[in-house]
């Protein structure tokens, strides 16, 4: 009787065990499916240097990166998004590539302007190429909704922002995953004496970003691991994207530092752990 017994309390436990871990496996998953992905950060990053000139101080650029619009992120969260971000009051407006994840087969392409038109930013919307938009056969289409949403497509160039009779320029490189970025036709000409910003998909590109007067990078591409485990970290990084993951980092020897957002939607799996979705606010401060 007593080995019975004992061989019925060992049989509770394991049960319980099974129980315990098949509603633990259950909860992680909603959680990573339904809760996360909607928990959207506002991060807020102060960017300080004596080369910012005093008409920019407390300028305000809100990006915001890696949609990736299919079934796990709908177009009525991109209607959302917008209106968050015309809260922040953004001087400008940076979106740093991968709109649709597959272009080839999204259908409801046509509604993304409209939307996308209604943010509002007086100094401009910029944006440039991700991997995704030229996948699929998206590189025309990609184009053609950037300049109808009232974005201004940067690609291998650079433009001045102008406030008060001061400038600061943004520069913006086409994807680097499909080699087509051309760094020196982008940031050759720059001035080492003007507050300079890097668009560039693809975070790691920052280390041959830094050899040009480039001040900030701002990047997307990892969603930060998109899953991450504690103690471990990112359990998979893309190309280009596993030297700098998430967050602001200083580049190298340099003066340059680089920001990888986490980007807003979510690509191969329809989950989001301890990475959760990010708007990202710089405020330019003149030291």
């Amino acid at each position: 009787m007593k080995g019975e017994n004992q061989t019925i309390t060992k049989c509770s436990f394991f049960k319980k065990f099974f129980i315990g871990g098949v509603a633990l496996s259950s909860s992680l998953y909603f959680y990573s499916r339904f809760i996360e992905p909607r928990r959207l950060t506002v991060q807020e990053i102060p960017i300080i240097s004596g080369k910012i000139p005093l008409a920019f101080n407390h300028f305000k650029i809100v990006q915001f990166s890696d949609t990736h619009l299919c079934s796990f992120y709908e177009i009525g969260r991109l209607e959302e998004l917008a209106s968050q971000i015309n809260q922040l009051k953004p001087d400008i407006v940076v979106f740093t590539g991968d709109l649709i994840d597959n272009p080839f087969t999204y259908r409801k392409a046509d509604e993304i302007p409209s939307i996308l038109k209604n943010i509002r930013a007086p100094f401009g919307k910029y944006a440039i190429y991700g991997n995704h938009d030229h996948g699929g056969n998206g590189t025309f289409l990609y184009r053609i909704l950037m300049e109808h949403s009232g974005f201004r497509l940067l690609i291998n160039n650079t433009v001045k922002i102008k406030k008060e009779n001061e400038h600061i320029g943004i520069a913006g490189i086409d994807d680097v995953v499909f080699n087509r970025h051309h760094l020196e036709q982008a940031l050759g000409h720059l001035s080492p004496r003007h507050f300079n910003i890097l668009l560039a998909h693809e975070p790691d590109i920052a280390e041959l970003a830094s050899r040009y007067p480039v001040d900030l990078q701002i990047s997307g591409h990892s969603h930060g691991g998109q899953i991450k485990l504690p103690f471990f970290g990112a359990v998979v990084t893309p190309k280009f994207g596993r030297k700098y993951v998430e967050g602001l980092y200083k580049v190298g020897n340099s003066d340059m530092v680089v920001y990888v957002n986490r980007g807003i939607g979510m690509t191969r799996m329809p989950l989001r752990f301890l990475s959760s979705p990010e708007l990202t606010v710089f405020t330019l401060k003149s030291e």
